[in-house]
């Protein structure tokens, strides 16, 4: 199969899809792997390096577009590719329709097969591919709540740690998934007083087993986070439901409760965030105040720190992408069911029901496309 793989033109996403390391292993199987010039400069793997591993570099992004079977990106395309994709080409990458009707619209319009990596599940509910930027970003996640609690950017002024004979700050996480779980490792490692709060009994048992003794754990109920609320000095979002709009936790009437100079971090943006006052913002601009809370919701957090996202993204991505590229996208659908539910627009066709749901839109079952 021919693989394209493509820089990043998102505003300051600075990963890209694939290392050289990668690239290698791809060209071994006796695939062909085009990249485009400068793709991983900004991840700290230089053109050179992809040459050296047997990829065919090229200028433009069109001939990339043009020459490749599968396309591989880290973002969602943006607007200017939308008319270079093609009928059956297959596209692999975040996507996260649930919070953009125009990108589903695009996609269905070109009659391409759009894999998401955010919705390749197991067997057990995990999500293979979503699993290391959903730990970059709760890291990070606990890092910017830190330091937005600055004055100099509008903060209260607090310090999370506290010191000797001054309480620590309170940072409440919502959600006891991935992210959220390392949201509060970090958080707790700062010395916060951490609470971190979710609706199924059993994470919370095994997060009070794994936790240390400033975490503390709740079960996750409105009144709860209203209380919280008024007591915080950050507020994590880390809710997820695999491929479909994040449910509004916290609305506009809620923020009037909170301290002045608390921080509001949305880490599920990228699935239309569940902070109501969130809207999506960017590296160079990531912060605004509502009410005197300051909001950061960059859409894609980990691009901030690209080697180590870029080198994560690899690791988890390239079983699946060789397992497409071997077998063909629907012969690898039809034989992982993993990789089938994956499948989010198919032909033009959406087969993934939480991004129909989202938008009141038709949902084709994906077993009928592959029948097909």
């Amino acid at each position: 199969m021919k693989i394209g793989i493509l820089k990043e033109i998102k505003v300051a996403e600075n990963r890209v899809s694939m290392t050289p390391a990668g690239v290698e292993v791809l060209i071994h199987h006796g695939h062909t792997v085009f990249v485009e010039k400068g793709a991983g400069l900004n991840s700290g793997f230089p053109d050179s390096d992809y040459t050296e591993h047997g990829a065919e570099l090229l200028t433009e992004r069109t001939d990339i577009f043009k020459k490749s079977d599968m396309i591989l990106h880290v973002k969602e395309p943006q607007p200017s590719e939308y008319s270079l994709l093609r009928e059956n080409q297959i596209l692999f990458t975040y996507l996260h329709l649930a919070a953009s009707r125009e990108l589903t619209l695009a996609l269905m319009k070109t009659n391409s097969i759009c894999i998401a990596y955010e919705t390749i599940q197991k067997a057990d509910g995990s999500l293979p591919l979503l699993i290391p930027m959903s730990e970059i970003a709760g890291r990070m996640a606990a890092q910017e709540g830190a330091r937005y609690l600055e004055m100099i950017h509008g903060g209260s002024g607090v310090l999370l740690g506290g010191v000797p004979g001054v309480e620590p700050g309170v940072v409440v996480v919502i959600g006891g998934g991935i992210v959220g779980t390392n949201s509060a490792k970090i958080a707790c490692g700062l010395g916060a007083r951490v609470y971190i709060l979710d609706t199924n009994a059993d994470r919370l048992r095994y997060l009070s087993e794994i936790m240390p003794s400033n975490c503390i754990t709740l079960s996750s109920t409105p009144s709860k986070i209203r209380e919280l609320l008024k007591i915080a000095d950050v507020v994590i979002g880390s809710v997820l439901y695999p491929g479909a709009k994040a449910p509004r936790l916290v609305t506009r009437e809620h923020l009037k409760t909170m301290k002045k100079g608390s921080v509001l971090i949305d880490v599920a943006i990228d699935q239309g965030g569940c902070f109501e006052t969130s809207v999506p913002t960017t590296h160079e601009n990531p912060i605004y105040i509502i009410d005197g809370v300051i909001h950061y919701s960059v859409a894609n957090m980990p691009g901030a720190v690209p080697k180590t996202s870029t080198l994560a993204l690899t690791n988890a991505t390239l079983p699946y992408v060789l397992e497409i590229a071997n077998l063909g996208w629907k012969q690898a659908a039809l034989s992982s069911e993993t990789i089938r539910k994956g499948l989010n627009v198919v032909r033009g066709k959406i087969t993934y029901k939480a991004v129909s749901d989202a938008f009141g839109m038709e949902y084709t079952n994906v077993e009928s496309v592959l029948d097909s």
